[in-house]
């Protein structure tokens, strides 16, 4: 039987939104944007998306080579050792590269980069940005104060954006269970998809949890989604979930895990036709995911 692939996409809950990584354009702090159907929307980055997993697992208690150092005067981890993907979580599911020659090793168990098993794209906000913003004073170090960061007094311009955000994730489970330890680390690894937050760089974070409100996800042996992968509409809908019933429908059911508010506002019928065509459908969205989990693992 041929291993399953895990296709996803994530809808978080609606919050205030600004830069998370602390860059500016002299004073005014700008959110990152790509344009979709004619309309900017702002984006967050599956690096900064996958930081933070790291420091998720990293309370879980798993295996971590890799840390981040916040005394340094840039953005600065430090690694226990050379990477080694059966040793360490992070090495194993996030991938790494040595470009130094000199550290590399010879040894041919022990490769000098790697590739992640985890698969993300940008999570991209669910409405178009609307040009908000907020102005903040900057105060002076004056008196006695042992430092200064500049001459005067400065104000603010900081761009902020009210929305969800989606973004899609993917995970073969043969590349998953690929090392003793594969399995368990990957079913964490879900886990904390389901708890996502902290998601920052730099030295400027805000409280915007990328924890699932809704999720869609497809458990499948095809080496593709085969849905739109950032599906969600304006009003948290999922419209090609009507792929999945009527007379002629073009997806296998069986394969699909919904769940959250995507499923606790759906009517009756819509649950009910999902229901008997085979679909996981789960009230909680984090329930979902560890069920997912377990299914795309026990197998393997």
């Amino acid at each position: 039987m041929p291993h399953k692939n895990l296709f996803a996409t994530v809808l978080t809950y609606a919050a205030p939104s600004s830069n998370y990584r602390g860059e500016s354009e002299e004073n005014r702090t700008v959110l990152q944007k790509i344009s979709r159907g004619g309309a900017e929307h702002t984006v967050i980055s599956p690096e900064s998306m996958r930081n933070a997993l790291r420091e998720i697992l990293t309370k879980y208690g798993l295996p971590m080579n890799r840390r981040r150092l916040h005394d340094e005067d840039q953005l600065a981890v430090e690694f226990k050792e050379f990477p080694h993907a059966e040793k360490y979580a992070d090495d194993f599911l996030f991938g790494y590269m040595v470009a130094d020659s000199k550290a590399k090793k010879p040894d041919k168990d022990h490769p000098s980069k790697r590739d992640s098993v985890l698969r993300m794209n940008m999570a991209v906000s669910l409405n178009p940005y609307r040009f908000d913003a907020t102005f903040h004073q900057s105060p002076l170090n004056a008196g006695e104060s042992p430092w200064k960061n500049s001459a005067s007094s400065a104000l603010l311009h900081r761009e902020v954006a009210y929305t969800a955000y989606q973004y899609p994730f993917a995970l073969a489970v043969a590349d998953c269970v690929a090392v003793p330890e594969g399995k368990r680390w990957a079913t964490q690894l879900v886990k904390a998809l389901g708890e996502l937050s902290g998601v920052a760089g730099g030295h400027a974070r805000s409280l915007f949890e990328m924890a699932p409100r809704s999720v869609v996800a497809r458990l499948t042996p095809s080496l593709v989604a085969g849905y739109d992968s950032y599906g969600f509409d304006g009003e948290g809908k999922f419209p090609e979930l009507s792929r999945l019933v009527g007379e002629r429908p073009d997806l296998d059911a069986r394969e699909f895990w919904l769940g959250g508010a995507l499923v606790r506002e759906m009517n009756p019928e819509q649950r009910q036709a999902l229901e008997v065509r085979g679909a996981h459908l789960h009230d909680n969205p984090q329930a979902l995911l560890e069920k997912l989990a377990t299914a795309a693992f026990s197998e393997a």
